[in-house]
This record gives C-alpha cells, sequence and structure tokens, in this order.
C-alpha cells in the first residue's frame, strides 16, 4: 500500500489561520477519497508559515470494483421505460436479465464499476479540495481563477512505495504538481527534491525547516525557559502567544533581552500587554520582586553576530512602545490623584453610550450603585462601600492606557482606585466586578466586589429584557447568558441568599422609569421602598396604587402586569442556565424541574441545596421504589379526581382503615410528615430525604395488600385522600411528578 505526500507551498499564512487550514485540508482530503472508496492507515496534517502538509500511510493503490444489482421496470413495459432504465445503468437491453417476482417477471441489471488508479482519484480530489478550500479570507492573483490565502507558489504530490515514488499528475491554474518543495526563505533557498514524508521531514530540517507547530512550540518554551532561568529569572506562561509565535517561524531562534530601567515601574501587567500585543514578546519576571525584567522574542533565522543585531531593534521598537504606555500611565495617576480623582473620568462617561436604547454609561453608572447598594445587606458588605465601588468601577474606561488596551479595564481601575486613596475594598471591586468572565474564570470572594459583580450583571440582563434584547438560538451578541452564568457562580459560589425576584423587579422599575420619562418620579422612588420592605412587586404596588386615589391612570400604572412578566422571564431563563450548569455536575434537569416547581425557586442556593439532596436520593434503592409508589398514588388519585369531579384532599381517617398495612402508612405518613417539614424549614434537605426513605417500606406493603378502588364507597373515598396525604408529604420536597420514572 502506498503513502501519501501533499504540500501546499505559498507565501505567508496568517499564524491565526494554519492550524484550522492543515485541519481543513485533512479532512477534506479523507473524506473525499474514502468516498471515492480509497481508504487508509493513518494522517497527519502540519503546518509552517509557508506550507500546509498532509501525510497518509497505507493508502489503496486503487480503489475496489463495485457491482450493484438494480430493479428496473417489468417485462414488457412501455420501450420509453426500459429505454430510460438503460440510459441509467449505462448497459444495452441484452444485458439486462429477467427474473420471476411475486409481481410479474421484471427486469434487472448488473452494474459493475471498475475501480480505479489511487493518482487518478486523488488529483480529483486535491484539485477539488484547493479550489474550494474554506478560508476566511482568500485573494486572487494573476490571470487566474484560483483563490489562496496568499498566493500559491507550487504543489508537491507524491505516491511512494517500496518500490518507489511516483507524482501524482495534476495541474491548477498553471501550478503543476511536482516532488519538489523548498527549505528555509533566508537559511537555505533553493529547491529539495523529496521522496515520501520521512525524506520530506528530514530534508526539511536540514534546511533550516521545522515542520511541526508542536515541536516548534516545545523548542520555543524549553529553550526561553532554560535561558530565563540561566539569569536567575522566570518565564511568564502565555500558551496563546506561544501557539501564535510558533505559527509565525519555521526556524526558531529563541533571544532574551531586557527592560529598559525607566520602564520598570510600570504594572507589570502593562509590560505584559503591551510587548505581547505589539510585539509577540514573552514577558520575564523576577520571581523574587514579581517585576518583570525582559523579554522573549522569536526569531526567524540564525545570524552570525548570534542575534545581537535583531535583539538592538526589538529592544528599540519596545522601549518606543513602553514610553507610550509610560506617558499614558503618568497622565492617568495624575488624574486619579487631582481632587476630583476618578470622578473626572466618571463625568466623561455621560458622552459615551452604552446602548441607544439604555442610554449612557454614566445614567448605566447610576443604576448599578443603586442596586450594590440593595445587594450590599445580602452578600454581607458595607453599603456605602458598595455604592462607592460602583461609582468607580467604570472610570478607567475614560483612562488613556484602557483606551491603548481594553483588556486592561478593571485592572487599571484597581491601580487607580488605590493611587486616588479609596479603600482596598473599592480598588479590588473595580478589578473584580466584571468577573467571572467565563466558566473557569475566578470567582470574586470580598463581599463588596460581590455586590457590584451582581449588580452590573443584574443591570445587563434586566436592561436587554426590558428592551426585548434577548438571547435567540445561538444568537446572544449581547453576552447575555454568559452574565447568567456569572450571577449563577457568584450566587452559588458565595452561598448568597439572595431572592432574585426582588431585586429584579427592583431593577426593572429603574430601567422601565429610564426608558420613560413620563414615569412620575415620586411614585418611583415610592415602589421601590415598598419592593424594599415587602420583597415583591405585586404587594408593593398595591400599596403605592391605593396611596394614589385619583392618580389610578397615572403612566406608571401600566408597569402592574409588565414587570412582572419580565422578571418572570428572566427568572425562567436563569433556571434554563442553572439546568445546564448543574447538569454539568451530574444533576438530571428532571431533578432540577422537581425543586425549581417549589417555592423560594428565585434562591438559587436554597434551590440547588434542594436539587443536590433530591439527586443523591434518587440514586438510592429507597428512591427509587420510593418514586414509583409516588407515581402509583398519583396516578390512580389523579385519575379519580378527574373520574368523580372532587379533589380528594382532606378528610382521610385511620377509623376507615380496613388492614394492617393502610393503618401502618397512616402511622407512617404522620411521622414523616412533622419529620420532613421540620427538616424543610431548617433547610436540611438530607434530612428530608431521610423522612422520604421512612414512607418507602410502609407504601409499598400498602400497594401490595391493598386494592384502592374498594367496593365500599366510603373505604375508596378514604383511600383516595390517604394517597393524597402521600402526595401532599412528599410535595414538601419538590414536585416528584416531574421526575422520570
Amino acid at each position: 500500500m502506498p503513502d501519501l505526500l501533499i504540500e501546499l507551498f505559498s507565501e505567508e499564512i496568517p499564524a491565526r489561520m494554519q492550524a484550522r487550514a492543515a485541519e481543513d485540508l485533512k479532512k477534506r482530503m479523507t473524506d473525499g477519497l474514502v468516498e471515492a472508496g480509497l481508504t487508509y492507515a493513518g494522517a497527519a496534517a502540519f503546518s509552517t508559515p509557508r506550507r500546509l502538509t498532509l501525510a497518509l500511510e497505507g493508502l489503496l493503490a486503487e480503489s475496489p470494483t463495485l457491482r450493484e444489482e438494480r430493479k428496473g421496470p417489468k417485462v414488457g413495459a412501455p420501450d420509453k421505460a426500459i429505454e430510460g432504465f438503460l440510459r441509467g445503468a449505462g448497459l444495452t437491453r441484452d444485458q439486462l436479465e429477467e427474473r420471476d417476482t411475486p409481481k410479474g417477471a421484471v427486469y434487472f441489471a448488473m452494474i459493475e464499476k471498475p475501480g480505479r488508479p489511487a493518482a487518478e482519484i486523488i488529483a480529483e480530489v486535491l484539485e477539488a479540495t484547493v479550489r474550494n478550500f474554506p478560508w476566511p479570507k482568500s485573494m486572487r492573483w494573476g490571470a487566474g481563477s484560483l483563490r489562496w490565502v496568499r498566493p500559491l507558489h507550487s504543489i508537491l504530490c507524491q505516491l511512494s512505495d517500496e518500490n518507489g515514488s511516483e507524482v501524482v499528475p495534476l495541474e491548477i491554474d498553471g501550478i503543476v504538481a511536482g516532488n519538489v518543495t523548498q527549505g528555509h526563505r533566508f537559511m537555505a533557498p533553493g529547491e529539495i527534491t523529496v521522496n515520501g514524508f520521512e525524506d520530506y521531514a528530514a530534508k526539511l530540517k536540514r534546511a533550516n525547516v521545522v515542520l511541526d507547530p508542536a515541536e516548534r512550540s516545545q523548542a520555543i518554551w524549553q529553550e526561553a525557559g532554560n535561558q530565563a532561568f540561566a539569569r536567575g529569572l522566570e518565564l511568564v506562561e502565555d500558551k496563546g502567544l506561544l501557539t501564535e509565535v510558533a505559527s509565525l517561524v519555521e526556524w526558531p531562534v529563541v533571544l532574551l533581552g531586557d527592560i529598559d530601567a525607566e520602564f520598570l515601574e510600570l504594572p507589570p501587567e502593562v509590560l505584559q500587554t503591551s510587548m505581547r500585543e505589539h510585539q509577540k514578546f514573552f514577558s520575564v519576571k523576577n520571581p523574587k520582586t514579581g517585576r518583570i525584567e525582559g523579554f522573549v522574542t522569536v526569531a526567524n533565522r540564525e545570524t552570525a553576530d548570534q542575534g545581537a543585531t535583531i535583539l538592538a531593534g526589538n529592544q528599540k521598537v519596545l522601549s518606543a512602545r513602553l514610553a507610550d504606555a509610560k506617558f499614558f500611565w503618568e497622565n492617568d495617576l495624575r488624574v486619579a490623584k487631582s481632587e476630583t480623582g476618578m470622578e473626572a473620568w466618571t463625568a466623561q462617561l455621560s458622552n459615551v453610550t452604552f446602548h441607544n436604547k439604555l442610554g449612557m454609561q454614566s445614567e448605566r453608572i447610576d443604576r448599578i450603585a443603586a442596586l450594590a447598594r440593595e445587594i450590599a445587606p445580602v452578600v454581607g458588605a458595607d453599603a456605602d462601600l458598595a455604592e462607592q465601588a460602583a461609582r468607580v468601577a467604570k472610570a478607567d474606561l475614560s483612562s488613556e492606557m484602557v483606551y491603548e488596551f481594553p483588556e486592561l479595564q478593571g485592572l487599571m481601575g484597581r491601580y487607580y482606585a488605590q493611587a486616588a486613596g479609596l479603600p482596598q475594598e473599592v480598588a479590588n471591586a473595580c478589578e473584580a466586578h466584571y468577573s467571572p468572565l467565563g466558566p473557569s474564570d475566578d470567582v470574586p470572594s470580598e463581599p463588596v466586589s460581590v455586590a457590584v459583580a451582581l449588580a452590573d450583571k443584574i443591570d445587563t440582563l434586566t436592561g436587554f429584557w426590558a428592551i426585548d434584547e434577548k438571547p435567540t438560538g445561538s444568537k446572544d451578541p449581547f453576552a447575555l447568558r454568559r452574565a447568567a452564568l456569572g450571577v449563577i457562580r457568584l450566587v452559588l459560589e458565595n452561598g448568597a441568599r439572595m431572592p432574585l425576584d426582588r431585586f429584579f423587579d427592583s431593577h426593572l422599575l429603574r430601567v422601565e422609569s429610564a426608558l420613560d420619562s413620563s414615569l412620575p418620579a415620586a411614585d418611583i422612588e415610592s415602589l421601590l421602598q415598598e419592593i424594599a420592605e415587602h420583597g415583591v412587586f405585586g404587594a408593593s404596588f398595591k400599596v403605592v396604587k391605593e396611596s394614589l386615589g385619583d392618580l389610578a391612570e397615572a403612566p406608571f400604572l401600566d408597569l402592574e402586569t409588565k414587570v412582572p412578566d419580565l422578571s418572570d422571564d428572566l427568572l425562567s431563563f436563569f433556571h434554563d442556565r442553572l439546568k445546564v450548569f448543574l447538569r454539568d455536575q451530574g444533576i438530571r434537569h428532571d431533578v432540577i424541574d422537581a425543586c425549581i416547581a417549589m417555592d423560594g425557586n428565585d434562591d438559587l442556593t436554597l434551590l440547588v441545596k434542594r436539587a443536590r439532596a433530591l439527586e443523591d436520593f434518587m440514586k438510592t434503592e429507597d428512591g427509587t421504589n420510593l418514586l414509583q409508589g409516588f407515581k402509583r398514588a398519583n396516578n390512580i388519585l389523579t385519575q379519580a379526581e378527574e373520574k368523580d369531579g372532587v379533589e380528594y384532599s382532606y378528610g382521610a381517617d385511620v377509623k376507615f382503615a380496613e388492614d394492617e398495612s393502610e393503618k401502618a402508612l397512616f402511622t407512617a405518613l404522620a411521622a414523616s410528615e412533622g419529620a420532613i417539614s421540620t427538616a424543610i424549614e431548617a433547610e436540611d434537605f438530607a434530612a428530608a430525604m431521610g423522612g422520604m426513605a421512612a414512607l418507602r417500606a410502609p407504601v409499598d406493603a400498602f400497594f401490595e395488600a391493598v386494592q384502592v378502588n374498594s367496593e365500599k364507597e366510603v373505604v375508596r373515598r378514604n383511600r383516595l385522600n390517604l394517597l393524597s396525604q402521600i402526595r401532599r408529604v412528599c410535595g414538601q420536597v419538590a414536585d416528584l411528578s416531574l421526575i422520570e420514572a
């Protein structure tokens, strides 16, 4: 079986496209070959800045001969029908076979498709792959029609086995396939003739080209680490940058340089960001001080002066970049330390639009500050500090440093808040309030930071809910799913007991008042105060509405249904995100649904505590059997209530019990109801599950010994009311009817 080697050689491919392009080449070629009947034993794809390479092992020398039996029209069918069948099969009438079937004699055709040589199939598949390659961006050059990410210079396409190798005959837009590649652009220019993949890889390495990007990455990291260690320094890990740099060079040469002393006092994050974004340099820090003191650059060639000229040039450019960063830093510090401090930046945000329907950033800051003050007591934060932090958390968006490096927002806020002499809790909240940004990001734990982070995310969610900009399908342009997950993690990982409904109601009211200037401010303020006291919008609204008297037609009365509807819909969205979050932790969706159906489902900490206990219970034998008994009781009761048109929800009396198992169930239900109720009140869901477990045996015994639908009407009603008692007692824990058996 021959091996196949393909190389597409071009001008430099953008680093961000190389890995995906190598995989696309592999997938499209292997899919096309297999579809044509050519299987293979193994495949590997590689990329360098100037080439995409695919190596296949154990390819079939030719596709197999295929035989297909095709049923045709009946014998005696019209000539046109038979002729059409013959054209489709590529046969003549004398090649057809007549066979008797239950429906009469029928023509059958035996179609044989002979196998084709591998080279012929490879040429077809490769041409289709090249002409339809899925580059994110591509270009056409010269007079040809071929589009490629950069000008394509040559195609190497070679089949080889123990008897030698052959070039696959192929021409695409004047580029004729051959067995020739090129070495390093500067260190080993010129053509290289190859004979199979091993020869190809070995000759490329001798020509100063490391084919495997993983090998280049490892070489860069190891050499950079060694050079830093030799000087008592430490390389700052940056996997994304390592991947990118390895895609910029074919022959990595690691050079370690020093940062000028005048820049060493810049925040390490500023140095690291500037070097990574502008120069693609790795940062090198002093492990004793934590300062960034050096940089690593990776050249694409060896030089006679051991890279001294390259390093000097890079240091000169870096100094210019860092001079800009130092200028921004010093200007920002002057503002932060001035009399107005960070308020000067906050004032500028009145001219920055957050969203055309949701107003300016400064208006959003006012809302976040009010909400952070409300949330503070719930998470154990000082309300004044929470409000203060919320008012300065976005201030650094107006700073020169964040304007230059947006990814430093929040972090620079911490530095500037410290420079302004603000409390450390406020400074920390400036940095932490954006977190968590993703499922693996750290969650803030300081109370002030938690309060501001929650307020920031809840403002985003309620705002976009109010203007009906919700996620749809896979579209989520405002990252609202991420914001909801952030709230969930902030609440759960900090054990916060936070009734979301209350905060959704109050903040939706703020947003609505911002959207509609006709809403009376005094009435809105009264509603907010009542929500804080009553905890829910409905009761609060009723109190305020009664106090209005003749103002019953005031514009803000339209909020009576709008705010609760939006709040309920937003809470439902949270429940959906919570299901995804908990499913990743092994909690079944039906268990979560059973807990969501209970009161207090806007308290995520309580909800998850209940769900975890129920999940554990359902994994036990008692849980499985009790669920069966509950469902049996619920089904019988539901059918009886539908048939009789009444609700059997009270009146079960032990004096009407005829069987000992029936009496035992009365006793068990009475004991369990009290135990479960006490446990639920104490939020001891493990104990509540234990109370349910005690019902398993008496429920089983009851159904084994007793026929519920007795011929005696009094006994039947009593037993149905007893089933209702089972449903009520178990229903204290969760809605078991939603759990799949």
